[in-house]
């Protein structure tokens, strides 16, 4: 598979995830506000909530695209440490 096309993929999930967050978000504000009888508060809330929690999913997505393989999972990057390597007192 090219590699082009793994990056158009990878892209689509990314706007459908912001899409889904922000349409969840204005249904539950209908919801809620039709609840509550404040709709109109309810959607900015639901509206404002989505989008921060979308936008924060594809900060923490694209983190690996940023800095690369090159970190790797951060248990990799520090030691395994046994307690047999200090006689078991910590």
């Amino acid at each position: 598979m090219p590699q082009w096309l793994i990056v158009a993929l990878r892209l689509t999930g990314l706007g459908w995830y912001v899409a889904l967050c922000i349409v969840l978000g204005i249904v539950g504000g209908v919801w809620l506000g039709n609840l509550t009888g404040q709709v109109a508060l309810m959607v900015l809330i639901g509206t404002v909530l989505g989008s921060v929690i979308a936008f924060y999913g594809v900060y923490r997505m694209v983190l690996p695209a940023i800095y690369g393989s090159k970190r790797g999972p951060r248990s990799a990057q520090t030691p395994d440490r046994d307690q047999s390597d200090h006689g078991g007192n910590w």
